[in-house]
Formats: C-alpha cells, structure tokens, sequence
C-alpha cells in the first residue's frame, strides 16, 4: 500500500495526461452520440480510434464518470489488475511458495509496480494489464475447462494482438492430433482440448465481431474494410516508442518505412516464437518445469515482435517473463540464469528507451537520425525478446533432445502415453 501510495503520488506530481484513457472516453461519446467512430479525433494529439468497435462498447461507461473520476477509477483499477497479472503469473509458475500466493502477489506488484512499461500504462491510461490478465486467467484455467479461450476470444475482440494464442493453441493442437492419430489410428483423437480451446477463442472473437456489427454497421464496416490495415493510424513506426521489430527496421534504415526488411524480420520472428512455444508446450507435456509458462510468454512475446506497432507500455508482459526466469535461475542454482534475470530487470526497470534524443511531434524526427549507441538502446525491447525466444527455443529442444535419450534407453516408452494434459490449468 505504501508503494502503490507512492506510485500515485508520483503519477499526479509528473500530471500524466492519460492521453489515451481520453481517448476511450472519446470513442464511448462518439458511440454514445452516433457519430462515426473512425473519423473520431480526440485530444491536443489529434489521436483516432484504432481499436475494433467493440472496444468502443466497452467504453461506454466511461463517459458515465467526469474526467477527475475517470482517472481515478483507471488508475486504481490498473493497480489491481496489476496485482490480478502477478498472482496469474505465479499461477501459471505453479511453484509451491512459502506464504501464500495472494500475498505474494502484493509484494512483488509492490516492486514492479515501478518498472518502465507499467509506469506508462497507467501514465496513458491503457488497458494492457486488462488484455494480459484475460489471456493468463484463460491459460490458467483448470483442465479441459469447457469455456477455456473466452478470455483470450475478448481479448482478441478488444485488440486485435492476443488473436496470436489460439494460433499457437490451434497448431499444438493439430501436432498433437495427428501424433496420437498415428498412435491408434483413431480420427476421434483429433480433437482435443487445445483444438476445443482455439475453436472457443474464435468462436468468441467472431462474437464480438457481429455484436460491433450489429450496434455498429457502419463503424463495423470502417474498420474490417480498410481501418485494420491502416497502421499509420496507430502512430509513427520510426519512433522510440514502438518497441516492435518494425520499428528497429525503421530506425536501421533511418526511414518510417522499413518495408522489406521489416516484413522478413516478423516472419522469422513468427517461426521462432511460435515454434518454440509448440517444442516447449510439447516438452512441458514430457516432464520440462514450467513448460506451459515457457510458452505463454514466448507466444506473448511474438505478439510484440511481430505487430506492426508495439508501444514500450504493450510491453507488461515483462512481469511473467521476469518470475519465469527468477524461477529458473533458482531451480537451477546457476549464477549464470540470476545475472540474465537481473538483466532481464535492469532493462525493464532502467527506462532506458528513452535516454535517446526523441521529437515526436516534429516532421524529422531524431529516431531517423541515431547513431549505433541510440539505436541499441531504442531497441532494448525487441533485443531482449528476441533472445528470450531462441533462449525458449534452446530449453525446450534441449528438454525433448534428453526425453528421447531417456526414451530410447528406458526401451522407448510408447508414442502418446504421456503428455495428454491440456495446456490450460496450473502445473
């Protein structure tokens, strides 16, 4: 309580606009009023509405409450999604603690509270601690739970990124299909749980497609038909603040259009994340710890790569990433995994992006203009992704590579008799 008192504190004297709160607010009156969302322009920034229209909906209320309100509401209500990411996160971790878990979420939020892309969440006023404790409550859920995916289906419906995990869920699932396919020669093994769960998440995001479409015609029509590939509409590629593997491109080639580059970078990125998050749920599944957490932060982490656009504050999924490798390091007792979790810290907590020269508003802005320092620094993010997936990547062939030794010198234990948990649920 004293940390979050702090924190607020220290929010209202730096006067955070929560420029992207007013936004939402925005959006809600211009949904409220009948006016037309995606010509909708809102505060000194001139910002429009970039999200699906059923995020509009889902901003409705907010023009219930006066602005002081609003702001207060948003702000604490982030503190306690804050708390909701880290205990989820140790859920996921499903390591047995010395206090218990609720409380132990309170002393790290405590901490992390802190870190650069939280700070800037709650300084805009954004809903990424929401999207983020929506895929993890899904991700956690028990076993074989028969709504398991809603949560990443709404997710997905309010933005458009988390639709990456019933990608990830729907390609385990197809590889595990036809693995106990060739076991007993059953299509009836097809199916299964991960596949049930990717056809839940879609099937909810088609939902809150044709509920926008319903309310929402035309501004349905705005968006599907042309909107959703505008990306300029977003922001600017080339600045400080896109943390994405397009804007690493755009600041290498001192242009706001990496083009090529930018598109061969994603796709590479795309194989690795999401190849590794299938070998880590498949090692997971044969006996490596944590193996479900390895791959739900991998596939996160690809989202962040490969979208177009990735603010430094999309970037909360910091906080599962930083207990995975805490965790690890202690497992293992390696000094060598406890310097790169406290790297992996200093990164997070050091706000070193913006150490560099940065004119947002200006038509030659310093980010196409940086030497080899400035451009290491405005990609701290991107680098430290990239190497958190190869590093998933390693663990998780490494974990498979061992399995099959053990395999072949146990007598080859049968293809298919273990594994056959899903991967929602803890542990």
């Amino acid at each position: 309580m004293v940390s979050f008192a702090a924190f607020w504190a220290a929010q209202r004297t730096a006067n955070v606009s929560m420029i992207d709160l007013m936004v939402y607010r925005a959006e809600g009156w211009t949904v409220r009023n009948g006016y037309d969302l995606y010509s909708m322009r809102a505060t000194y920034a001139d910002l429009p509405a970039t999200y699906p229209p059923f995020a509009a909906l889902l901003f409705l209320p907010l023009t219930l409450l006066d602005v002081a309100d609003m702001r207060g509401v948003a702000t604490f209500a982030n503190l306690g999604l804050l708390v909701v990411l880290v205990h989820l996160s140790l859920r996921l971790l499903d390591r047995p603690l010395h206090i218990p878990r609720g409380a132990a979420a309170l002393g790290i939020a405590s901490v992390v509270v802190w870190c650069e892309p939280v700070w800037t969440t709650l300084r805009y006023g954004q809903i990424n601690l929401l999207l983020a404790a929506l895929v993890l409550w899904d991700l956690t859920r028990r076993s074989g739970h028969r709504w398991a995916g809603i949560g990443i289906g709404i997710a997905a419906g309010i933005k458009l990124t988390p639709a990456l995990f019933a990608v990830f869920l729907a390609l385990y699932g197809l590889i595990h299909g036809w693995r106990r396919l060739r076991h007993t020669g059953r299509t009836a093994e097809l199916w299964n749980p991960w596949l049930r769960q990717a056809a839940v998440a879609t099937v909810t995001f088609l939902g809150t497609a044709l509920l926008s479409a319903l309310v929402l015609p035309h501004d349905s029509w705005r968006f599907w038909g042309g909107a959703i590939f505008q990306s300029d509409r977003v922001g600017r590629t080339e600045i400080t603040d896109n943390q994405s593997l397009s804007g690493v491109a755009a600041r290498l080639l001192h242009t706001g259009d990496p083009g090529g580059l930018w598109v061969g970078l994603a796709l590479a990125a795309a194989v690795l994340g999401l190849g590794a998050a299938v070998a880590a749920t498949l090692a997971g599944q044969r006996g490596l710890p944590h193996g479900t957490a390895w791959a739900t932060v991998a596939c996160a982490v690809t989202t962040l790569l490969v979208s177009p656009i990735s603010w430094s504050h999309h970037w909360v999924w910091c906080l599962p990433l930083m207990l995975l490798l805490g965790v690890e390091a202690q497992r293992r007792g390696s000094r060598r995994w406890l310097a790169g979790t406290l790297l992996t810290g200093l990164v997070f907590c050091s706000y070193a992006l913006w150490w560099v020269p940065r004119n947002p508003g200006s038509s030659h802005p310093p980010e196409l203009h940086q030497n080899g320092a400035e451009m290491l620094l405005s990609a701290c993010y991107p680098l430290l992704g990239s190497a958190f997936l190869a590093v998933t990547a390693v663990v998780a062939l490494r974990a498979l590579r061992g399995q099959c030794g053990e395999d072949g010198a146990a007598g080859a234990a049968p293809r298919g008799a273990r594994g056959t948990e899903p991967v929602t649920g803890a542990g």
